[in-house]
């Protein structure tokens, strides 16, 4: 199993899930190769391409809507020679009633405000005992999505990540943005 690193990643100007959120994201995933396995509001891409490395004889569904990071993750999908991604340029909602079957995961890294619907609608094509990550940086989308997975009675996890590295010649910490990492199990 290969983690990426965060500067193996084209970037552009969009934001990217930093590597010690993605991969600790992908953990809570718990996938196994043949996985489908969805990415809603995938940015980069980065987690998708994570996704789409361990998910080898599986399949990723990457939703992105904006114009800048759909190019990004283009470039992401042919650099890491992403075979098994289908990216899909929609908003979420919109789209969901053409994304069919089920799934074995779902991770959500942006809702553009839809948050407690897409866990809603696109929690419906989830497996049951499969999970659902979502990823956040404001506690107001942390709380709605918790009780939104709680009230459909999911198993509900959050945990909250704080990644400071190191930079120049004196070592001093720079700290990137505390991330929630919120997971539910579906039964």
């Amino acid at each position: 199993m290969k983690f990426i690193k965060d500067n193996e990643f084209i970037r552009g100007n969009c934001p990217m899930t930093k590597e010690e959120v993605r991969i600790l994201s992908v953990a809570k995933l718990e996938l196994e190769e043949d996985y489908k396995v969805l990415d809603i509001g995938a940015g980069t891409g980065s987690v998708s391409i994570q996704i789409a490395e361990l998910c080898k004889k599986g399949k990723v569904i990457a939703i992105e809507k904006d114009r800048d990071a759909l190019a990004v993750i283009k470039q992401n999908k042919e650099k890491f020679k992403a075979d098994n991604l289908e990216i899909v340029s929609a908003e979420a909602m919109e789209i969901e009633p053409n994304i069919v079957g089920e799934f074995d995961a779902i991770f959500v890294g942006g809702s553009g405000g839809n948050i407690a619907e897409i866990i809603e609608k696109y929690g419906s094509k989830l497996k049951k005992n499969r999970n659902i990550v979502l990823n956040f940086i404001t506690i107001n989308n942390v709380y709605k999505a918790m009780e939104t997975l709680k009230g459909l009675n999911y198993e509900v996890e959050c945990v909250q990540l704080q990644v400071s590295k190191t930079k120049g010649q004196s070592y001093m910490l720079m700290a990137n943005n505390p991330i929630f990492v919120v997971s539910g199990k579906k039964y």
